[in-house]
């Protein structure tokens, strides 16, 4: 049939018609005829497939006085609201907004890092600070609307962990602008 069909144009009707009003299932195939469509395809696997844990998840398990999993980590130090300094490690290229809700740390982050909040506000070490890049306008204008701003005031999800920032502190503000309701505690995805 491909043959007789090869050179002609024609409508995706007249093709499916032309081949007995069924439709071809390949491998990864939804609707009533896909597992008919992997057993033609034995040698290609089908479902869903996980790379494994991800490295954070890996650093979780492991016991605090374990040696870390590899030269990636860097260690901060978070400073809540009521005072208490939590050290944490986080891995380089995260960013601080992650490192802490992923270690249970109150820190908000309603708008999940689009730069459309000031939940995420933070306090950064005055000799940390002069390591960080400085703010892009939009991360300013949204430091205009987080309470209490300070010199060395930055938006968390704006901050991303790199070998210099080693020993680096981040302390909450006294108050912040909670963006959601009843209860609601933000998960990083």
């Amino acid at each position: 049939m491909a043959a007789s069909m090869a050179g002609r144009t024609g409508s995706a009707g007249a093709w499916i018609r032309a081949a007995g009003g069924r439709l071809w299932r390949g491998p990864g195939a939804c609707g009533p005829d896909a597992g008919r469509a992997a057993a033609q395809w034995p040698g290609r696997p089908r479902g869903f497939r996980s790379s494994g844990p991800r490295p954070e998840e890996e650093e979780e398990k492991r016991p605090p006085d374990a040696e870390p999993l590899s030269e990636d980590l860097v260690n901060v130090v978070f400073v809540d609201r009521s005072g208490k300094r939590i050290p944490v490690r986080g891995r380089v290229g995260e960013d601080v907004l992650r490192v802490a809700q992923r270690h249970g740390i109150d820190l908000e982050g309603a708008c999940e890092a689009s730069l459309a909040c000031s939940t995420c506000h933070v306090y950064v070490s005055e000799e940390h600070l002069a390591i960080l890049p400085p703010p892009e306008e939009r991360e300013d204008d949204m430091l205009d609307l987080a309470p209490l701003l300070q010199e060395n005031s930055r938006l968390g999800c704006q901050i991303i962990l790199t070998k210099e920032l080693e020993g680096a502190q981040f302390t909450l503000p006294k108050i912040t602008r909670n963006f959601y309701v009843d209860g609601h505690v933000p998960k990083p995805h």
